[in-house]
């Protein structure tokens, strides 16, 4: 199953949940809405920096899930970066 895309309803399922376990790691406190925003913009932020490096998570749910939660991670502490 290579290629395999992610619809926009699954995308919507899984950046909410990615974007949870990324609150729940990094102890913030968000609503749903910005889970879900959050793991989808996070997706797209570390398939492109883990793209520079030559790294290729796999395609499909399991790999927008990791890198949902690796792209949100990453912009909860720019968020708590840019902040102080």
């Amino acid at each position: 199953m290579e290629g395999a895309a992610v619809g926009w309803i699954a995308a919507i399922v899984i950046g909410g949940i990615a974007g949870w376990l990324a609150e729940q790691f990094m102890k913030s406190n968000m609503g749903l809405i910005m889970n879900i925003i959050l793991g989808i913009v996070g997706a797209i932020v570390a398939n492109a920096i883990l793209g520079v490096f030559g790294i290729a998570i796999g395609g499909g749910w399991l790999g927008f899930l990791i890198a949902g939660f690796i792209g949100a991670c990453i912009l909860i502490w720019l968020g708590r970066l840019i902040r102080r």
